[in-house]
């Protein structure tokens, strides 16, 4: 959508990793909140930085978003050095914190026509209806952001997020608060974007989020990352699993999603035919 923007996504990509994380630490007085930090993500991939509260997860998007600064290390976003070639690296990332940022006076169709204007694109209701259709919030789109669901306005948060197509994205515990269903509709629609070879770095603390999305995941513990890999990697540093015949009972998940699926298809058969 933006032509500069696609000439910052090629130079990444001809430099190596989309991020690249080298000794990467940041104290606050005395405390040490990141103790090196090193890690890289490939370009196009979904990438969980998983851990509890106060492990440094929000600390280092920041640092990777050029919000904050290191006290030592380097980091590399799209090929650019986030200390030295911080206008560089606003333009090839979205930061899309844990609280949404959508102006819930405004209907969600004039949310992304005003950050289209904002970023001087052209045409900024058909970008404002292709994201739309892309979130699944067409029918939504004339409605106030203020009507909308947990889940709704998430989505409409991410897609503002992707206006001018930025390469990399930072979702920072994108799911926190929502509720099952809509948890499921952020999952596709991260997804989506790695679909769509956008490079997202996911920051979470709930480990079947990690495990739906990511390609790889590390685990931040109190400032250092102690563990990355696959998922499949990570599960060789467990003994084997032994198989043991065990009669499985539906989870709480599987009750949820089958009686709220069940009762909208019985909404959808009871519902009077229009003449």
């Amino acid at each position: 959508m933006l032509a500069g923007m696609s000439t910052l996504s090629l130079a990444g990509q001809d430099r190596g990793p989309a991020i690249q994380v080298q000794g990467l630490e940041k104290s606050y007085k005395e405390l040490r909140v990141l103790r090196g930090v090193d890690f890289e993500v490939a370009p196009g991939s979904v990438f969980a930085l998983l851990g509890s509260n106060g492990a440094g997860k929000t600390t280092l998007v920041s640092i990777l978003s050029t919000l904050l600064k290191a006290d030592a290390g380097t980091a590399r976003v799209n090929g650019f050095d986030v200390a030295a070639q911080a206008a560089d690296v606003r333009e090839s990332i979205s930061l899309t914190g844990q609280f949404t940022a959508v102006d819930e006076i405004l209907t969600g169709r004039e949310n992304l026509v005003l950050v289209a204007r904002l970023r001087h694109l052209k045409q900024p209701g058909a970008i404002a209806d292709d994201l739309l259709r892309r979130f699944s919030l067409t029918d939504a789109g004339g409605r106030r952001a203020a009507t909308y669901s947990g889940g709704m306005r998430r989505r409409l948060d991410i897609a503002m997020s992707l206006i001018g197509s930025p390469p990399v994205i930072f979702l920072d515990e994108p799911t926190t608060g929502l509720d099952p269903e809509a948890r499921t509709e952020v999952w596709q629609a991260v997804r989506e974007l790695a679909d769509g070879g956008t490079t997202v770095l996911l920051t979470t603390q709930y480990l079947d989020e990690a495990e739906q999305l990511a390609d790889r995941i590390a685990i931040l513990h109190q400032g250092r990352i102690i563990v990355n890999g696959t998922l499949a990697e990570l599960r060789q540093l467990l003994p084997p699993a032994k198989v043991e015949y065990v009669e499985k009972q539906p989870s709480l998940e599987d009750i949820f999603f089958a009686v709220v699926g069940g009762a909208g298809e019985q909404d959808m058969q009871t519902q009077p035919t229009q003449q």
